[in-house]
């Protein structure tokens, strides 16, 4: 396997994961071009229950998926395209779904749209292959808490219907996150090559499932990297990383970020 470790790959993602060898991947973390809500120079379509069937066989056990993905609005209705992957990758494939979460993004400001609500989420189905996570810390995704230094106390709801007494507690200055992600940017400001992309996701996301969901020195997966952030962000944090693109053109653009964001993660650790 080693020999496909830290590249980037040029071809169909169902074809080249058919190709990869059995629970050789730690994590992988991708965002579907669904629905042609994005112009990507070309209409790339594939079989996402042929590439969940093949991710999880190339899966280690206790491992994640982690797929970002929204659904496209036609005639004032969605097209449940999200929902359609995930109850296919759980019936059909032996996935379970660990978590549902929101990647809640901003809108444009003052953005107003006639015919519907503005979509400002996506869903970040988490994937897991096994019975429980191989690995899981959470501990770099905590978030401050509203009410940090009160005194709590009372009595809480359980989910029986009864009541419990809280035991007087200060409350800590920070949280678990829950299950509503929300990041500012994609990251393309001031970032050239990924703002070649039309589609990107924030560098935050990727490197807060990353961290999350495998340790240093795991191989992270990307089958479609676009512009190559999940490949970046696992280089930054001491992962292996392997990417897929069917793009000759994205291709490039993941190749020439990763030769230039890793070549200045060297640079700053050798001036440190």
């Amino acid at each position: 396997m080693t020999h496909h470790k830290n590249k980037i790959l040029l071809g169909d993602c169902v074809d080249l994961s058919a190709a990869l060898p059995a629970d050789s991947v730690d994590l992988s973390l991708f965002s579907p071009p669904y629905d042609a809500v994005r112009d990507y120079n070309g209409e790339w379509c594939f079989d996402f229950s042929a590439l969940g069937r093949n991710l999880y066989r190339i899966t280690k056990e206790g491992g994640i998926c982690a797929v970002v993905i929204g659904d496209g609005t036609r005639r004032f209705a969605k097209s449940l395209t999200s929902f359609k992957l995930a109850v296919d990758w759980c019936e059909n494939h032996a996935w379970r779904l660990f978590e549902c979460c929101i990647y809640h993004r901003d809108g444009n400001p003052g953005a107003w749209w006639s015919k519907r609500f503005r979509v400002d989420h996506e869903y970040i189905f988490i994937f897991l292959k096994g019975e429980r996570p191989k690995y899981f810390d959470k501990s770099k995704m905590m978030v401050p808490s509203k009410h940090a230094g009160k005194v709590y106390s009372g009595t809480d709801r359980l989910t029986s219907g009864g009541f419990k007494q809280i035991t007087p507690k200060v409350v800590n200055s920070k949280k678990c996150r829950g299950t509503v992600w929300r990041y500012a940017t994609s990251n393309t400001e001031g970032n050239r090559l990924k703002a070649e992309h039309p589609a990107t996701f924030p560098d935050k996301l990727a490197a807060d499932i990353i961290e999350c969901f495998s340790k240093p020195g795991d191989l992270v997966l990307d089958p479609m990297c676009g512009s190559g952030t999940t490949c970046v962000m696992a280089v930054q944090h001491g992962r292996h990383y392997l990417g897929l693109e069917i793009s000759p053109e994205y291709h490039k653009i993941a190749e020439d970020r990763l030769r230039l964001e890793v070549s200045q993660l060297i640079d700053t650790a050798q001036h440190e």
